[in-house]
């Protein structure tokens, strides 16, 4: 089927409602004119019968009086000549009987006039028209009454090319306007069509997916109210789906946690049940031989021992477990403020070197000044534990070494050991829930796997980050790096 544009259709409607308005025009007035025309001639052709019969009374009084049939017979040519030269139109006198008795002219159109004649003969007047002649007959008065009937040949060839040359006006004139308005229609109808366009792209992008922003401007009439509404209605739906898309990603994101948080508990369950068997296995073997050898002082003794370091490694490894679980579930309750970590890594220094010093290991510390904005009981335990780690994991005669700084608005505090080290492959699993390199060495230092991953939590409410690196030196060890937002670009202490 072929398609037709809009523009097209309404430029030939348009159209053909000006040549129906200017055919509708031209015919009124065509009407118009021909039934003037038409009134003219009657009433100068009833003057003139009018005229025609005094002309004949007035012969008949002055003359003989004689019969009516025979003074039109015997003045009947004369009175038509005299007629004929007064009106200036072919004159032709009929008696009572229906036959000429006179006529201004010899050769006359042969016309078919009989009935028209009967019906001037009974004393009404009458007209034939055919083709461009008039014929146009009127009763004449005698002294007894109707004698005859005058007859005037009226041509019509003037008013039928009057008639003519309007109508050709017409013609030209309605196909010189439609032209034109054809021509003008289709240009203000392209510009008009340009709207509904635009309105059909506006619906064909929103229809891909595609929401365009509102234009800076539109047009002044409905279809610019209804081009604005549609902007309007876009920028809702793209609002919309993007609220829908951000909702959506968030449930994405919170189905993910759920199922690593899911993932984990299940790691961490198998994890806790394992490491709280070991400790409880020890204090139950040795509740099992003080029953056998409740009698032998030193097994007592060794059972009283080992049972009193497997419960304190138990209770530290459930506080550990609450207090990780606590920064993993809800908000960490903190009270903020600014810290000089300097101070803080001195004053753990000091408490530490006592501990260092049983072990054989050197505690040094190089502190420039430095503050943070952040609880000063967490950081303390971030820095604690990693610095008993540091401690707990090196070799005898080894060393350990602070250094803390503040640069680019961070802290950096660095805690590097001298111990064996940790190998590249192991170092992304270490912040992991009871993760430990070596089990065995986790054993003998006591060590539940729970610390660092209490470390990595503690930095993360803090703001800051924690990273691990080989130490430098010849004789090896870890190094942790650990950075802060520095005081002043974090908030004021107001």
């Amino acid at each position: 089927m072929m398609r037709i544009s809009i523009k097209v259709k309404l430029s030939l409607l348009l159209t053909v409602l000006i040549v129906a308005a200017v055919a509708i025009l031209a015919r009124l007035v065509l009407q118009g004119i021909d039934a003037s025309q038409r009134a003219e001639t009657e009433r100068e052709l009833a003057r003139q019968s009018e005229i025609a019969g005094l002309r004949v009374r007035q012969a008949y009084m002055l003359g003989d009086r004689k019969d009516d049939d025979e003074f039109l017979r015997l003045r009947g040519q004369g009175l038509a000549m005299e007629i004929s030269r007064q009106s200036g139109l072919p004159v032709v006198i009929y008696d009572r009987a229906g036959e000429p008795v006179g006529n201004s002219l010899q050769q006359l159109e042969a016309l078919d006039i009989r009935d028209t004649l009967d019906y001037a003969l009974s004393g009404r007047t009458a007209y034939q028209v055919s083709g461009a002649s008039l014929v146009y007959m009127a009763p004449l008065a005698g002294s007894a009454g109707q004698v005859g009937v005058v007859q005037f040949y009226y041509s019509l060839q003037t008013q039928q090319a009057f008639h003519a040359s309007i109508k050709r006006l017409f013609l030209t004139t309605g196909a010189a306007v439609a032209g034109a308005g054809l021509l003008i229609g289709y240009l203000y109808l392209h510009r008009f069509s340009g709207a509904i366009y635009r309105l059909r792209d506006l619906v064909g992008a929103i229809r891909r997916g595609d929401y365009p922003h509102a234009a800076a401007r539109v047009r002044g009439d409905e279809l610019g109210e209804l081009e604005a509404g549609i902007y309007y209605m876009s920028d809702a739906i793209r609002s919309n789906i993007d609220g829908l898309q951000a909702e959506r990603h968030k449930l994405t994101l919170a189905v993910t946690k759920l199922q690593a948080l899911e993932q984990r508990q299940k790691q961490f369950i198998g994890s806790i049940s394992h490491e709280f068997k070991t400790p409880l296995t020890s204090i139950r073997a040795y509740g099992d031989l003080l029953e056998m050898y409740a009698d032998d002082p030193e097994l007592v003794a060794e059972a009283q021992v080992n049972i009193s370091r497997e419960a304190q490694r138990l209770q530290e490894m459930v506080d550990k477990v609450l207090r990780l679980s606590a920064l993993e579930k809800y908000e960490f309750e903190s009270e903020a403020g600014p810290v000089a970590v300097d101070e803080l890594l001195g004053e753990l220094c000091g408490r530490l070197r006592g501990k260092a010093a049983r072990f054989g290991i050197s505690l040094e510390s190089r502190l420039e000044s430095a503050a943070v904005w952040g609880d000063r009981e967490l950081l303390s335990s971030i820095f604690m534990n990693v610095l008993d780690n540091a401690i707990k994991y090196n070799v005898r005669g080894g060393e350990v070494c602070v250094t803390c700084a503040q640069e680019d608005g961070r802290v950096r505090v660095a805690i590097a050991d001298t111990g064996l080290g940790i190998p590249a492959e192991e170092r992304a699993r270490i912040f992991e829930p009871f993760y430990t390199v070596s089990k065995d060495r986790a054993r003998r230092t006591g060590g539940s796997g729970l610390g660092l991953a209490l470390v990595r939590e503690m930095t993360d409410k803090q703001g800051g980050e924690i990273a691990v690196e080989a130490a430098c030196g010849a004789r090896g060890g870890t190094r942790f790096i650990l950075t802060f937002p520095g005081h002043s670009s974090e908030r004021s202490t107001d």
